[in-house]
C-alpha cells in the first residue's frame, strides 16, 4: 500500500486577531477596514518581513503567521503591539484596532501551503487569553526566548484551553520597559505635578541586600505620595523597572507621569552612600541630584531629606502643612525596618510562597519593634490576601481576625497610617460592618492621596455597601495610580461588580471579560460575568462561561454561588459576604436569567 506523504515540521506558529471586530465593523464598516489595510501596509507587513514571517492565511479580523523561529516571533509581535499602541493614542478608546497574540512552537502539517495540528490550534487558542494589545505565549516558547529577548515574563499558571487534550502552562509577554506591550492608550498626565520613584539600584554588589535599596525608594514613596500636590505613582507599579535599563522618556510615558526619580544605593558596613536624581520625563533634563553618605543609623534622615527636596523641586511652594502631614515616626530599630523590607520584597510578588515569606518578615518585625505601625499594616494585609485569594476560603475564620487586630495596631500605633486604615476598611467589610467600612476607607484616601490601595479599599467599601456608582472613581482611580498593579485582578473584580451592582451591565461585561482574559484563573469574576450576561439576554454565552468555570473550578464554583444555606455569621467568614443581601438578590437575578439556576 501506498499513500500521499504528510509533510511536518516543528514551526514557531502566531495567531493574532482585532479585539472587538464585529463591533468596529457595525460602528464603522469603511472606515474600520482602511484602518486595518493601513495598519498592515504600514506597520505589520513590514515586520513580518524584517523577521522573516509566512503569512499563511487570513481572515476578515485574524491573521496566522509561520515563523523561522520563536525569537522572531516574539520580537515581532512587540514590535507590532508596540507600533499599534503609539498609533492609537490619539483615537477614541471605542475605535481602536487592538491585535489579541498567541504564539507557540510546535508540529505542524504542511499542506498546499496551509498549516494546520494541535501547535497551530494552542497557538489560536492562546490568542483568546491575550487581552486587547498583548500577547500570550506558551511555556514551551518562553523557554526558548527567555534571556534571549527585551522581554519579560508574567506566569499565568496551567490553562485548560478548548479543545486541548492536556493543560498548558501560559505567559503573558511585558517589555522589559516594565510594562505589557500596548496594554493600552499612552497615559494622559493628571492636573497636578506627577511623579515616579524607581526602584533604587543596588550598588553593593551583594543581591541579598536588593531589599535594602528597594526599601530607601519605597519609603520616599509613602513620604512624598502624602503631599496633596502632587500625583505619585504606586510602588507596585514604579518598582516594575527594577533590574532593567531604563528609558526615563519612556517611563514617562507609559506610567504618565512628568517628573521621575532614581538613585542608587551603595552599602558598606555601618555606612551607607545614596544617590539621588530627579529628571523632567519629556525631555530628559536634570531637576536636582544629590549624593549623601552617611552613618546606617541617619538612613531615616536621608529618606527625608530626599523627599523634602523632590517636593520642592517640583512645586513651586511646599506649604508647612503638607511638610507635617509627610512627617512620620521611623521605627525604632534598624533591624525591623530590613524585615519590613524584606517583606514587602516578597509580597510584591503576588504568589502563594512569597506571601508566606512575606508574612514571616512582617511577623519578625512586629516582634523586634511592637511599635511599627506599617509592620502591623503590612502583615495585615498579608493575611487578607491569604484570606482572599491563596487559602481555602474555610480559613477565613482564622485569617480575617488576624489581619483585622493587626490593622488596628496600625492605625492606633500611628493613626495617619493609611495603609492600616486601608486594610481596616476590607477587614471589617469582610464582616458585614458597612458603615465603619466606608469610614475607614475615606480616612485612608484622605491620609494618602496617592495610595492606590486606600482608593481601591474606598471603591470597594463603596461598592459593597450600596454605593456603587460612587464606587467608580476611586477604583480608576487606583488604576491610574498603579497602571501595572500585581493587585490588578482585585481592582477589575471590584469595577466589574461596582458596574453591575449599579445596573451597567454592559460596562460589567467589557471590564469582566478583560480581567477573565488577563487572568482566568481568578475565580469570583465569571460570576459578575454570568449574572450580567444573564441581564443582557445572553442566557447561552452565559452558560458557556458557567461551563468553563465548572472545568477549572469544579462544583465548588457552583456551591459558592449560592450560599444560602449557610448561617449569616458563618457566611460572614467563608465567601464573599460583604455582599448585603440585596446585592444577592440582584445577582441572583442574574443567574435565573441566564439560565444556571432553577
Amino acid at each position: 500500500m501506498s499513500g500521499e506523504r504528510v509533510e511536518r515540521r516543528l514551526a514557531a506558529i502566531l495567531a493574532a486577531d482585532i479585539a472587538g471586530y464585529s463591533r468596529l465593523m457595525g460602528q464603522d464598516e469603511t472606515g474600520t477596514l482602511a484602518r486595518v489595510r493601513s495598519l498592515r501596509r504600514e506597520l505589520i507587513d513590514p515586520k513580518i518581513a524584517e523577521h522573516k514571517g509566512r503569512i499563511v492565511k487570513t481572515t476578515g479580523d485574524g491573521i496566522l503567521i509561520e515563523f523561522p523561529s520563536v525569537v522572531e516571533a516574539v520580537v515581532c509581535a512587540v514590535a507590532v503591539q508596540q507600533g499599534a499602541a503609539e498609533g492609537n493614542s490619539p483615537i477614541p478608546e471605542d475605535q481602536r484596532i487592538e491585535f489579541r497574540v498567541g504564539i507557540n512552537l510546535g508540529d505542524v502539517i504542511v499542506e498546499d501551503g496551509d498549516i494546520h495540528g494541535d501547535g497551530v490550534n494552542v497557538a489560536a487558542r492562546l490568542e483568546g487569553l491575550a487581552e486587547p494589545g498583548g500577547i500570550c505565549v506558551s511555556a514551551v516558547v518562553h523557554d526558548q526566548v527567555q534571556g534571549r529577548v527585551d522581554c519579560g515574563f508574567e506566569d499565568l499558571g496551567e490553562q485548560r484551553l478548548k479543545n486541548i487534550a492536556r493543560s498548558v502552562r501560559v505567559y503573558r509577554v511585558r517589555s522589559n520597559r516594565g510594562a505589557v506591550p500596548a496594554i493600552g492608550p499612552m497615559l494622559a498626565l493628571p492636573d497636578k505635578p506627577s511623579l515616579a520613584v524607581l526602584p533604587f539600584h543596588n550598588m553593593s554588589g551583594d543581591a541579598e541586600q536588593e531589599f535594602f535599596a528597594d526599601g530607601i525608594a519605597e519609603d520616599v514613596i509613602t513620604l512624598v505620595s502624602k503631599s496633596h500636590g502632587l500625583f505619585v505613582i504606586a510602588r507596585n507599579s514604579s518598582f516594575t523597572y527594577r533590574s532593567r535599563t531604563v528609558d526615563v522618556k519612556q517611563v514617562g510615558r507609559e506610567l504618565g507621569v512628568r517628573y521621575v526619580l532614581e538613585g542608587s544605593v551603595r552599602k558598606a558596613g555601618d555606612r551607607v552612600r545614596v544617590t539621588a536624581q530627579l529628571i523632567k520625563a519629556a525631555s530628559g533634563g536634570h531637576l536636582w541630584a544629590e549624593r549623601y553618605d552617611r552613618d546606617l543609623t541617619d538612613i531615616f534622615a536621608v529618606q527625608d531629606d530626599i523627599a523634602g527636596s523632590v517636593s520642592a523641586a517640583i512645586l513651586p511652594t511646599v506649604e508647612r502643612s503638607e511638610r507635617e502631614r509627610a512627617a512620620r515616626t521611623p521605627p525604632g530599630s534598624l533591624d525591623a525596618w530590613e524585615c519590613y523590607h524584606r517583606g514587602l520584597w516578597h509580597f510584591a510578588k503576588f504568589e502563594p510562597a512569597e506571601n508566606v515569606l512575606a508574612t514571616g518578615f512582617f511577623e519578625r518585625a512586629t516582634e523586634l519593634d511592637r511599635e511599627f505601625s506599617a509592620a502591623h499594616a503590612a502583615l495585615a494585609e498579608a493575611y487578607l490576601i491569604d484570606a482572599n485569594i491563596f487559602r481555602p476560603q474555610s480559613e477565613r475564620e482564622v485569617l480575617v481576625p488576624r489581619a483585622t487586630e493587626h490593622a488596628r495596631q496600625s492605625v492606633v500605633l500611628d493613626p495617619t497610617e493609611a495603609r492600616g486604615h486601608a486594610a481596616l476598611a476590607k477587614c471589617l467589610l469582610i464582616v458585614g460592618r458597612h458603615a465603619e467600612a466606608l469610614v475607614e476607607g475615606d480616612l485612608a484616601v484622605s491620609l494618602d492621596p496617592n495610595s492606590a490601595m486606600a482608593h481601591f479599599a474606598q471603591g470597594f467599601a463603596r461598592a459593597f455597601s450600596g454605593r456603587p456608582a460612587d464606587a467608580i472613581a476611586p477604583l480608576k482611580l487606583a488604576i491610574r495610580l498603579s497602571p501595572v498593579d500585581p493587585s490588578m485582578a482585585q481592582f477589575l473584580n471590584c469595577l466589574a461588580r461596582a458596574y453591575y451592582w449599579m445596573g451597567d451591565y454592559h460596562a460589567a461585561l467589557a471590564t469582566g471579560q478583560r480581567l477573565r482574559r488577563t487572568h482566568p484563573s481568578f475565580q469570583s469574576v465569571y460570576r459578575t460575568l454570568i449574572a450580567a450576561l444573564g441581564q443582557t439576554g445572553q442566557a447561552g454565552e452565559a452558560q458557556s462561561v458557567m461551563a468553563e468555570a465548572l472545568r477549572r473550578f469544579g462544583e465548588d464554583f457552583r456551591s459558592h454561588m449560592v450560599p444560602l444555606h449557610e448561617t449569616l455569621s458563618r457566611l460572614r467568614l467563608t465567601t464573599m459576604i460583604e455582599d448585603r443581601p440585596q446585592d444577592r438578590d440582584h445577582l441572583l437575578e442574574g443567574y435565573r436569567k441566564a439560565g444556571v439556576l432553577d
